[in-house]
């Protein structure tokens, strides 16, 4: 594998992470070079701003925001005021270990995209897109030579050992992202945005790759979830989230679905209407998997409604798929008239 010494920018926003954005900013000082930083304040109220006046690096760039956009909003502004072809990102809760750019740089091509491996507490479930070992899960308790230790022999051992899975922190051509438009806005300020944007890569024919010799430990969640604290859940988290979710539901009429390794599967995406005669308040979110459109109608009854068509509907987009004719049919207590078969997901990778 040819090592690539190719100058790129990383962007880092932050919203009251500021003692994980820290041991952030340090991780870049001890394990990068020839990278340009832009640090961002998404208004934050926890002093971040007062602490960017101590930073003195030249190769280090600040920005404040007087209003909360969002790491969506960030991500790109950051691209577009990058003076690099490569650029990156990373979360404010995100630590890099040694040779972490040096090894995802060897393997970035236009029309790739490539992510690092994550090393987690053992917070959330394991999986086979990250390692599950515990360093820390607060800023403070953070073990600096325990995980510089692993990194070297984990990288070592996995050294040129890729995956095929996409998860941030993520690495790509300025160019190959924002010609597609850059991320959703609708997303914003947070919420699955990332499984928005990874569809839309995939759909475009970028080509995904874990480096699983490229190591970062993330905190997890404290970028807007749990930024005081474990438990300590924002006030704003779930309706945000709850917000992302409606307009991922609307515009692509599944939920998100991934392999193993966490390589998006997508589901084709049709003009889906829904009608619901004897409706009630716990069936109207069912809207949000439709986009009114005329080409495919379903009709449910909300007194005959179950579980199991719930499921149908989830599923629906498989099941439209795998018939494939124009006509009506019943699928348990739901009526479906198929009058258009067109797969729109295409339609969906420009914005």
């Amino acid at each position: 594998m040819e090592e690539k010494n190719t100058r790129h920018t990383v962007i880092v926003p932050s919203y009251n992470t500021l003692e994980h954005l820290k041991n952030t900013y340090k991780s870049l000082l001890l394990y990068s070079n020839n990278v340009d930083i832009i640090l961002i304040d998404d208004a934050s109220t926890d002093g971040t701003a007062e602490w960017f006046k101590t930073i003195k690096e030249l190769n280090i760039k600040t920005i404040v925001s007087p209003t909360r956009k969002g790491h969506t909003y960030w991500y790109d502004e950051g691209m577009r005021l990058a003076k690099t072809d490569i650029v990156s990102i990373l979360h404010s809760d995100m630590i890099i270990g040694p040779c972490y750019f040096e090894n995802m740089l060897s393997y970035l091509e236009p029309g790739k995209v490539v992510c690092a491996t994550r090393i987690e507490p053992p917070i959330h479930p394991a999986g086979k897109e990250k390692i599950v070992k515990d360093f820390g899960d607060e800023a403070d308790t953070f073990n600096w030579n325990a995980f510089e230790s692993f990194c070297n022999a984990e990288r070592t051992l996995r050294f040129g050992e890729t995956t095929r899975g996409i998860f941030a922190p993520w690495m790509l051509y300025k160019e190959d992202h924002l010609s597609i438009g850059g991320h959703d806005q609708g997303f914003a300020p947070y919420g699955y945005e990332d499984s928005d944007i990874f569809n839309r890569w995939i759909l475009a024919g970028y080509e995904m790759i874990q480096a699983r010799d490229s190591l970062c430990y993330h905190m997890t969640c404290r970028g807007h979830r749990w930024n005081a604290g474990v438990g300590i859940e924002n006030s704003d988290y779930q309706e945000t989230m709850n917000n992302g979710r409606r307009h991922f539901l609307k515009k692509w009429g599944h939920w998100i679905k991934n392999d193993e390794y966490q390589y998006p599967i997508i589901s084709p995406v049709y003009n889906k209407k829904l009608i619901i005669n004897n409706s009630n308040s716990g069936l109207e979110q069912l809207k949000d998997w439709f986009n009114d459109g005329e080409d495919i109608i379903i009709e449910i009854d909300g007194t005959t409604f179950t579980q199991q068509d719930f499921q149908y509907i989830s599923n629906l987009n498989d099941i439209i798929a795998d018939s494939g004719d124009i006509g009506t049919f019943e699928l348990g207590n739901i009526k479906i008239t198929i009058n258009n078969i067109k797969d729109y997901s295409k339609d969906l990778i420009f914005l």
